[in-house]
């Protein structure tokens, strides 16, 4: 436990979940990409093994004293399990640099078994660093499983751009791509799901900035849903996160069944909290570039209060979150902050004085 909290992560969570008093809010910085900066490690060291993606994540823990780890199957894991080639930066997320399927009337050629945790190598790296983690410090924090929706999987499949052509010009052939994934994820989340991980399902190609709202309850909602019905019924919880600006459809993402709301800091918190408040718990939404990345201590202290400012009082509850996942040279100071902020702002219980 942290120096300056009372209860551990999971007292905190199960007194968020039970509406109980806590010390103070929960608070998740998304400390995934950067996690290897609190043990010096490049990107490329923090990925290269189970054990480092464990301890990366424990040593942030340690320091921060965040309510959540986060071990990273990605955005592209489907993907790559399935043929698609990826780049291997020192210090940065890898990219697509060659898909796995070129021609989406050859969909029906995909092999799910690729999918298997027994025959896919770095799915069998990020269970390894799930269980590391958690028996180490699971007894103290929750632990989370960062994982594509079902479309951006698919995109991690068939080149975005041709993905995006196919929802006017080749449309049956995408569902099938678009339930092919849902079925591969069905499977993955539950393996994870054994482990007693959250899902952390990100789904950034169905961005409102990429897609319009039709074409998200055509090629998204459906299969989301479908996939959030499973992982309950296999005693998940989910948190569901879009990318960009999602405020035309915060109130479909909801309507995925999802346990938890994560919005990027381009949609407004007030707006959401007024919209969804009553019917989710809302996460949100620090900038993690402006803020978090680009900014000084006092620029993150300024952001955390205006955040808990407009959200403490969702019927539902708020967790104080980044807008998204760290990524880059984030200055380990600003996180630092970012918790004492949290605790500073977010004291319990939660009240107007404590903005002041």
């Amino acid at each position: 436990m942290h120096k300056d909290d009372r209860m551990t992560p999971n007292e905190r969570l199960n007194a968020f979940m039970t509406g109980k008093p806590m010390d103070r809010i929960l608070a998740m910085p998304v400390a995934c990409s950067m996690s290897g900066l609190a043990l010096g490690m490049t990107h490329k060291e923090k990925r290269s093994s189970a054990l480092n993606e464990a301890m990366a994540q424990i040593a942030c823990y340690e320091r921060f004293g965040n309510d959540l780890t986060v071990i990273e199957y990605g955005l592209h894991g489907v993907g790559a399990a399935l043929g698609s080639e990826m780049s291997d930066p020192e210090d940065s997320v890898p990219a697509i640099m060659k898909y796995a399927l070129d021609d989406l009337n050859e969909v029906d050629k995909l092999d799910m078994s690729k999918l298997e945790l027994k025959n896919d190598k770095a799915f069998q790296l990020h269970m390894d660093a799930a269980k590391i983690v958690i028996d180490k410090i699971g007894h103290e924090v929750p632990n989370g499983i960062l994982i594509s929706g079902p479309f951006t999987a698919a995109a991690s499949i068939y080149k975005t751009e041709n993905l995006l052509r196919a929802t006017r010009k080749n449309p049956e052939k995408l569902h099938e791509l678009i339930k092919f994934c849902t079925e591969g994820l069905k499977m993955i989340c539950r393996e994870f799901i054994k482990t007693g991980s959250l899902i952390l399902l990100c789904d950034p190609i169905a961005s409102g900035t990429i897609l319009r709202q039709k074409q998200y309850r055509e090629f998204v909602l459906p299969y989301t849903i479908d996939l959030m019905k499973d992982i309950h019924e296999a005693k998940g919880m989910v948190c569901y996160h879009i990318c960009g600006d999602t405020t035309a459809i915060v109130g479909d993402m909801v309507k995925s069944g999802c346990d938890m709301l994560s919005i990027d800091n381009r949609v407004d918190l007030e707006y959401t909290k007024n919209l969804v408040g009553d019917k989710v718990p809302i996460l949100g939404n620090v900038d993690p570039v402006e803020v978090l990345i680009l900014g000084d201590t006092d620029d993150v202290d300024s952001a955390v209060r205006e955040c808990i400012q407009k959200t403490y009082d969702s019927p539902c509850g708020y967790i104080l979150a980044s807008g998204c996942d760290l990524s880059g040279g984030v200055p380990l100071e600003n996180i630092d902050q970012f918790m004492a902020s949290a605790r500073k702002y977010g004291k319990w219980p939660l009240d107007e004085k404590n903005f002041f």
